[in-house]
């Protein structure tokens, strides 16, 4: 049994298909803790959430090259928003900074942040693994294959979207090609599930690499090698759009199956008892997932472990239920990639480090501490 079951406390033992009131229990906020942890109240966990994710945006926006005033930093966007609710007092220059160089980029940042979390939730949860990772089905390794082909043979054929739509038709072939290496006689094990993505993500992952060391272009060796880093930089208005209503969409599909999340915590022998088709809602979901985890390695290059952390601190507050646990993961999620972000930006000025690298500095040894505490 996962620690992912043990998070849900009794489920399994509720989930007996002969029991009333079965399907409730499965999907109570009260069986979805750990037994004998007291419960904290979701409207304050969700406020302070929300107070960290605002505080991260607003430091994330005042820091840089031009360091801006917190104050100033609203000022401005309570002007820009209605002149009559701040009086300007700044310059040009700093108001095109806010609203045009670093705003767009804290906004993607957290678009980003909850897209990754909430996919890693719903993974785990579909997988029953608690160390699923949305990078887990060989998307981000298919989508960096589709943006370093573009960077190397310097395609421009959607203009400046091009690095994007090849990033995200290199995620949606590799999930085509794990979702029917997965399949067996019309159904989809998890173990052929895991095994379909990490194979893919190798080869796809050995695939980019090749591209990058046989090309003869050091600038453009060196640009794929960045976006494979996972980095934010040069983000417009124009590329936050399109992940942040494929993110929002997602995570209200998510909110609305998040009783048969519950379910598959107990077992899909219980939940099939309980009357969830199992493998067509596994497939769906995974098809959701890995749509939206390519929209957003598109943009951002590949970030990886924000999916595998996120739901676990998540989980330690809130427990397993998703209905109460999916709202803070996108929080959480936000507002960790914002301070990512800002400190890939400001630790050694004026260079900036990927913040893919960060990301996995953190992420590596929580990784292992997950695995040997599931080990004891």
């Amino acid at each position: 049994m996962t620690d992912m079951t043990e998070a849900g406390g009794t489920a399994a033992g509720a989930a007996s298909p002969g029991r009333p009131g079965a399907a409730e229990s499965v999907a109570s906020p009260r069986d979805s803790r750990t037994p004998g942890r007291p419960r904290i109240s979701m409207t304050l966990v969700l406020a302070g959430l929300v107070l960290l994710t605002l505080a991260a945006a607003t430091a994330g926006v005042a820091a840089g090259s031009v360091d801006l005033p917190p104050g100033q930093v609203w000022g401005i966007l309570l002007h820009r928003i209605h002149p009559a609710l701040a009086e300007q007092s700044w310059t040009q220059v700093r108001e095109t900074i806010v609203m045009d160089v670093r705003l767009p980029r804290i906004l993607l940042c957290g678009v980003i942040g909850a897209g990754l979390s909430v996919c890693g939730m719903a993974l785990q949860a579909l997988v029953r693994n608690p160390l699923a990772d949305p990078m887990l089905l060989g998307v981000s390794s298919g989508a960096s294959v589709g943006a370093v082909a573009v960077v190397v043979f310097n395609v421009t054929l959607f203009g400046v979207f091009s690095l994007p739509v090849a990033a995200f038709i290199g995620a949606l072939a590799a999930l085509v090609a794990v979702y029917f290496l997965a399949r067996s006689g019309g159904r989809m094990t998890t173990v052929r599930l895991v095994l379909a993505g990490v194979a893919t993500a190798e080869v796809l992952s050995a695939v980019a690499g090749f591209l990058v060391v046989t090309s003869n272009d050091p600038h453009k060796t060196q640009s794929a090698l960045r976006w494979m880093l996972g980095g934010l930089a040069g983000t417009t208005w124009t590329v936050v759009w399109i992940p942040a209503a494929a993110v929002l969409a997602g995570t209200v599909v998510l909110l609305g199956v998040s009783r048969p999340l519950n379910l598959l915590l107990a077992g899909e022998e219980a939940a099939a008892a309980l009357g969830l088709d199992v493998h067509r809602f596994r497939a769906g979901l995974f098809v959701l997932v890995a749509m939206m985890i390519g929209t957003i390695v598109a943009v951002s290059g590949s970030i990886g472990f924000v999916g595998l952390i996120m739901p676990h601190v998540v989980r330690l507050l809130l427990g397993a239920d998703h209905r109460r646990a999916l709202p803070a993961c996108a929080l959480l999620g936000a507002a960790f990639l914002i301070v990512a972000d800002l400190v890939a930006r400001t630790l050694i000025s004026p260079e900036e480090i990927p913040v893919g690298l960060l990301t996995a500095l953190v992420g590596g040894p929580f990784f292992l501490w997950l695995m040997r505490r599931r080990a004891r």
